[in-house]
């Protein structure tokens, strides 16, 4: 069955927990929508994940239309959720909604997210106004990754904490379906979670979250860069894959790849001939 917003919404109210990942190509949404989770994201993440930048600062709206529209050809029943890149909706009113029009318009995504509490509301509150639903993301908001001073959890003095409620309070306020929660004491996130009537999604936030979203890369072993504290790894396949490649290329350097049952025949008389 087909996720959508009210999905979403339903699962809050039964107390039944949402299931997100990334994706951020065809093959990869294909094999996770297979599984039957509930959303699928295609986050600013793929700056640092598939493009091999520090952050995700360089990702640009055409990188997300891009990477978008791929895995929408690949998600047939999970909700299909866009990250808003840095200084896509900061400038303007009029940039914000314009670009999430993009993002559904042209990467065919059925909701998108953007970072930030109060300070956004404004711009929160004009997108859902032109029919696009709205995912927010508060706590460690990579943006704003040279403001925190590096990737750190958020909320841990009183008047964070206080903030970080007020953010969410603002984004329902706002009109947001959801509500992402970065890098925030679990105690602090059923907080927040209680305050809002909306569906919080943890990552890094502990298991009180009404859902949880993880870059894929993390839980398969995929990004050896670095390991954040908060990602449970499922499987190796980073190790997988370079075992395969090398195996790959020992098979081919001894004549042992392409072996007779990899190719193709033609007619001896053809041979003959030629």
């Amino acid at each position: 069955m087909k996720k959508t917003v009210a999905t979403f919404l339903e699962a809050r109210a039964e107390k039944r927990k949402l299931v997100m990942l990334t994706a951020y190509d065809y093959s990869m949404a294909k094999l996770a929508d297979s599984c039957g989770i509930d959303g699928i994201l295609v986050g600013d993440s793929l700056g640092m994940v598939c493009l091999g930048y520090k952050d995700t600062l360089s990702v640009t709206v055409e990188d997300m239309v891009h990477h978008t529209a791929a895995v929408s050809r690949g998600a047939k029943e999970a909700l299909l959720i866009s990250d808003m890149p840095f200084m896509s909706y900061h400038a303007s009113l009029y940039d914000a909604v314009k670009n999430a029009g993009r993002l559904v318009q042209e990467g065919h995504a059925e909701a998108v997210k953007l970072e930030g509490g109060a300070s956004v509301a404004r711009q929160v509150r004009a997108i859902v106004k032109a029919q696009i639903p709205v995912m927010g993301h508060i706590g460690l908001t990579p943006q704003s990754v040279n403001v925190f001073g590096g990737f750190k959890v958020q909320g841990r003095r009183l008047d964070a904490a206080r903030r970080l409620i007020d953010d969410a309070k603002r984004l329902e306020d706002a009109g947001a379906f959801a509500i992402t929660l970065e890098c925030i004491p679990a105690a602090l996130s059923e907080k927040i979670t209680e305050a809002v009537s909306i569906p919080t999604i943890g990552i890094g936030a502990g298991p009180k979250c009404d859902g949880q979203v993880l870059v894929y890369h993390d839980m398969l072993g995929m990004f050896p860069d670095f390991k954040p504290k908060f990602v449970k790894t499922y499987s190796n396949t980073g190790d997988m894959i370079t075992d395969a490649i090398k195996r790959y290329a020992e098979e081919v350097r001894s004549g042992a790849f392409p072996a007779q049952e990899h190719s193709f025949s033609i007619e001896t008389d053809v041979l003959e001939n030629l």
